[in-house]
């Protein structure tokens, strides 16, 4: 699937499989939010839940007068410090000797 670049450290690899598949989570909220997915529906409810735990931060850092502005922004916050953090710890891991 992926390749990670975290030498020969398992954990580091775990730690930036979990950052990838939260800001993933994160990604399909907004995709859905943009698309108008039906909310009503199990897995629809199950990512917006799962995506608003994690981006409970940063979801009202900035006041958008546009709700599909405030989305991408709060949710897409998240998923880019996770990213970044979570492959900067899992690289930091991989150097280690």
């Amino acid at each position: 699937m992926f390749r990670y670049r975290t030498g020969a450290n398992p954990a580091g690899r775990v730690i930036a499989m979990i950052a990838d598949v939260m800001a993933l989570i994160l990604g399909l909220w907004i995709l859905l939010y943009l698309l108008d997915a039906n909310r009503a529906n199990r897995l629809v409810q199950f990512v917006h839940d799962a995506a608003t735990w994690l981006a409970g931060w940063s979801l009202h850092l900035f006041a958008l007068d546009q709700a599909w502005a405030q989305v991408v922004v709060g949710y897409g916050l998240a998923a880019v410090v996770y990213l970044f953090v979570g492959h900067a710890i899992a690289n930091r891991m991989g150097h280690r000797h």
